[in-house]
């Protein structure tokens, strides 16, 4: 038998979605899936399909491909692929099956948008991230405003000019079990599953880049991408949610630090992470890390209480590089865009849970 014909032929896995938002529930079902074959190719809706059959998506489609691209169980990505999924794709792209999870994805007629691929037998199906899902952040932005918050009398006055007066709570309370609000409970296995393992090598340049991380989006991969250039090991301090909220005010973070840190993880640019690594980078934090580079965006640099420069020390060595920031592109524009669009993604979120929940009740 020739080398040729014994060579085993890579098992191409093809999985697809919106990929608003990107987060970790997203990713977990990216590596999930990666781990059913040799290379995993991502099919990302773009925003028309989207708006058609499920509603306007937060991110826009340029986004949305970037986004995926910086994951590092994504080894192609299929940009404008079908909302429905077809055997046609998955020849194309020279695909064995098609992944989904245990949740129902109802395109604009009502019914499962898997249907022919899981008629086909091409079709397998990957554990759902409990806790998480873009939806749900909506819903956390939605509901946890800084005007919100500060004006209680206005949620129950239904002609208050505030953003959140006339938001409808219910709107989490759902009858379909893939579309509301749940909590996250982080575990040692998933931070494992998620951290790459890999240590520098004698010689690296190692490093480091800090920050709170919120809703980890593709500001956040740009910067990190950038950094990752300009060093052979990239080390990610990820603020805890106390020195968040202090930085940033309001309600933020958006997100706990285990939710912000396996969004880091998931990253392909990052090496490793600091779970509640400390505001200012420290001559012990230089020492302990064996940092020779420490990065920061060129947007506003976010001092200290007392007005002190948290690189004060790197700068000071030398070691200081700073980075080009993605513009408008920040936890608080993406909030921005929630409360500006308050009322689409209220009618979006609704009529995704009532497609879901008819399609549910006519399958029993």
């Amino acid at each position: 038998m020739s080398d040729k014909a014994s060579e085993k032929k890579p098992v191409r896995v093809y999985v697809d979605g919106c990929f608003d938002m990107m987060h970790f529930g997203h990713a977990n079902a990216l590596r999930q899936a990666r781990e059913l074959g040799d290379i995993l190719v991502v099919g990302v809706h773009n925003d028309d399909e989207i708006t058609r059959h499920k509603g306007p998506p937060v991110m826009n489609e340029q986004e949305r491909y970037k986004a995926v691209r910086a994951c590092k169980w994504a080894d192609e990505v299929v940009e404008a692929a079908p909302y429905i999924a077809d055997l046609k794709t998955l020849d194309e792209h020279n695909c064995d099956f098609c992944v989904h999870g245990e949740d129902i994805s109802v395109g604009e007629d009502g019914r499962d948008v898997y249907e022919g691929v899981k008629n086909s037998g091409r079709f397998k199906i990957i554990k759902r991230t409990e806790g998480i899902s873009t939806t749900e952040l909506v819903g956390r932005m939605l509901l946890m405003t800084k005007e919100h918050l500060l004006s209680p009398t206005s949620r129950h006055n239904p002609t208050s000019k505030e953003p959140m007066a006339r938001v409808d709570k219910e709107h989490l309370t759902k009858v379909s079990p893939y579309t509301s609000m749940s909590h996250f409970l982080p575990t040692t296995r998933k931070i494992a599953q998620f951290a790459e393992g890999r240590s520098p090598k004698e010689g690296d340049k190692i490093g480091y880049i800090d920050g709170g991380f919120d809703l980890f989006h593709v500001g956040h991969t740009e910067v990190l991408k950038q950094a990752r250039a300009n060093c052979d090991y990239l080390i990610v301090g990820v603020h805890d949610d106390l020195v968040v909220h202090e930085q940033r005010g309001g309600n933020f973070p958006i997100m706990n630090l285990h939710e912000r840190v396996l969004g880091v993880l998931s990253c392909r640019h990052v090496d490793e992470v600091v779970i509640g690594a400390p505001f200012h980078v420290t001559a012990e934090t230089l020492e302990a890390l064996k940092l020779q580079v420490v990065f920061h965006g060129d947007d506003e640099l976010v001092r200290g209480p007392d007005g002190e420069d948290p690189y004060e020390l790197p700068k000071k060595k030398g070691l200081y590089m700073e980075l080009k920031s993605t513009p408008n592109m920040s936890a608080h524009d993406i909030v921005s865009r929630i409360i500006e669009n308050r009322l689409k993604y209220e009618q979006r979120n609704k009529k995704k849970e009532k497609k879901e929940a008819t399609y549910i009740s006519e399958a029993k």
